[in-house]
């Protein structure tokens, strides 16, 4: 969830123009620009801006819910029959966490490339000025 933060961080930082992001599609690694792509990297920034409040608030939301059940005193009783519950339960969990790490795993490297793409549209712009701009 760190790793997704810092580059959603760097990513506000480093973007200051997103409009010369329109019209730029994502390309992989060596691979030629996708013609007739689903989704510009301007688009794919609004979307990745949207997002990040989600999951802070999210995250928020579980620390909350957290605070909440830590006041709930359990009966003794009832401790037995939960038992299988809670087995459901972490089962449940570890499989939307995998789920939530995959997703933010996926967010963070969309955001990290739209990032260098980014600054690679920056240095076309802007030639450094050991060489000459004609």
């Amino acid at each position: 969830m760190e790793q997704y933060f810092s580059a959603t961080q760097k990513m506000e930082q480093e973007v200051m123009f997103p409009s010369l992001l329109r019209g730029v599609f994502p390309q992989q690694e060596g691979e030629a620009p996708a013609a007739g792509g689903h989704t510009d990297l301007y688009e794919r920034y609004q979307l990745l801006k949207a997002i990040k409040p989600v999951v802070e608030k999210g995250l928020a939301c579980v620390t909350d819910q957290r605070r909440n059940s830590a006041d709930i005193v359990v009966d003794a009783s009832s401790a037995d029959s939960d038992d299988s519950m809670d087995a459901q339960l972490e089962e449940r969990l570890s499989h939307h966490l995998a789920g939530l790490q995959q997703v933010l795993t996926h967010l963070t490297r969309d955001t990290n490339a739209l990032t260098r793409r980014y600054s690679q549209i920056l240095e076309q712009i802007s030639p450094s000025e050991g060489q000459p701009s004609w």
